[in-house]
């Protein structure tokens, strides 16, 4: 008895390692600290989706319930004053570098990751990148927290986006924080990148809205899911911290309850034959570098669904990268972040390459030992060097163009 005890222990041990590890390239820089960081993150996934499985909660609510654990208060310091309030009744963080200044201040408009699931600007790498962001460069940052998925799909977080963005917008509004109207930037990473595309777009092709953007920047961003076998999906199928297939979960819940859809996605035959004409934004065998196509071979996603109900899927508004020729030319200079060793990878390259090619300004930095997500580590214990450089990487493109 003690034998087969001993047995399903280590049966069942080998299964739950075989869920949680994943071999780290080698060019990842503090390895040990990156294979730890990717066992925890999965390990509470596995948890997530057997509550899931067993009725108890839903898999992004245990995540959130973590996430929660690393929430701060709004406490200022000597450089920056914090401060919870809202916006049209939608939390946002101030941060208000302290001390006169001789003229109206820069301003960043910040969007967390999380896939529209789970996240907010309360986290600590959150708070201490817009603490710093504040400090850096003299400038007043505002962080907002978006409804999130299941609960509430798309349009909800957009819409709740852009109305927080028109309030701050208002004279009177950047008059009383001492906004320079001419230096605003949105930034974001992941899903907050996503928005920031979409706000972007639609802030600078409105005509109802006089008041501009001067520049974007968008970290490791998600734009598309239109094609669901890019090459980076499939480089990173099983990838650090993000893998293809809790993509697609947490991308399907943004748009809908459909328990088909993260199915279809994973075969990529979840669209309609009205998104035909949308094949040429995202076809990756002419946007991505040779290096990157590699030994790939490029098929079309099967389109087959007339009428799916779904709404968004076709949507620019959630997917950035669908948008024509004619609404990326009025984009401000653009800064794209992305990392080798992230399923989002070609989403980024994509987008810097349309945007060249329409004549927008584009720093893009692209690194060969990054990971998605790296950004959520920049305190103790969890720092990792990587997720500094970023920091300092975004932080710096700001200040040298805001």
């Amino acid at each position: 008895m003690v034998g087969f005890k001993a047995l399903c222990f280590v049966l069942l041990c080998g299964f739950f390692a075989s869920h949680v590890y994943t071999p780290i390239p080698e060019n990842i820089e503090e390895s040990w600290k990156v294979m730890i960081l990717d066992v925890c993150a999965k390990s509470c996934v596995l948890m997530g989706l057997f509550l899931e499985y067993i009725g108890l909660m839903g898999f992004e609510k245990f995540v959130s319930i973590i996430i929660m654990l690393d929430y701060t208060q709004p406490v200022s310091d000597e450089y920056v004053t914090v401060k919870d309030t809202s916006f049209e009744d939608i939390p946002v963080r101030l941060y208000l570098p302290k001390g006169n200044s001789e003229s109206p201040r820069r301003a960043v408009i910040y969007f967390h990751g999380g896939a529209f699931c789970f996240g907010s600007f309360k986290q600590t790498s959150y708070d201490l990148l817009n603490r710093w962001t504040a400090n850096r460069l003299d400038a007043v940052v505002v962080a907002m927290d978006y409804k999130l998925a299941p609960e509430y799909h798309f349009p909800v977080q957009f819409e709740e986006s852009i109305s927080t963005i028109k309030f701050f917008l208002q004279d009177k509004i950047l008059k009383k924080y001492g906004v320079d109207p001419n230096r605003i930037c949105i930034s974001g990473d992941s899903s907050g990148a996503s928005l920031t595309a979409a706000l972007t777009q639609t802030i600078q092709n409105s005509a109802e809205m006089k008041q501009k953007i001067k520049t974007q920047a968008l970290l490791y961003p998600a734009l598309q899911i239109l094609d669901s076998t890019l090459p980076s999906h499939l480089e990173n199928e099983n990838g650090i911290l993000l893998t293809r297939d809790i993509g697609i979960k947490l991308v399907s819940m943004f748009f809908s309850k459909d328990k088909t859809l993260p199915q279809l996605m994973k075969r990529n035959q979840h669209m309609p034959l009205e998104a035909k004409h949308l094949l040429k934004f995202v076809n990756w065998s002419t946007l991505l570098p040779e290096k990157l196509r590699k030994n790939h071979v490029y098929t079309e996603p099967i389109l087959g669904r007339p009428n799916y109900s779904i709404p968004g899927l076709m949507d620019t508004r959630a997917l950035p990268l669908l948008a024509n020729d004619s609404q990326l030319q009025n984009l401000p200079p653009t800064y794209i972040l992305t990392c080798e060793h992230d399923v989002l990878r070609d989403d980024g390259f994509m987008y810097a390459a349309r945007l060249r090619n329409a004549g927008v300004q584009v720093t893009h930095d692209h690194l060969e030992n990054g990971i998605h997500g790296a950004l959520a580590f920049i305190s103790s214990p969890f720092y990792l060097q990587l997720g500094l450089q970023i920091k300092e990487m975004y932080v710096n493109w700001l200040d040298e163009n805001l």
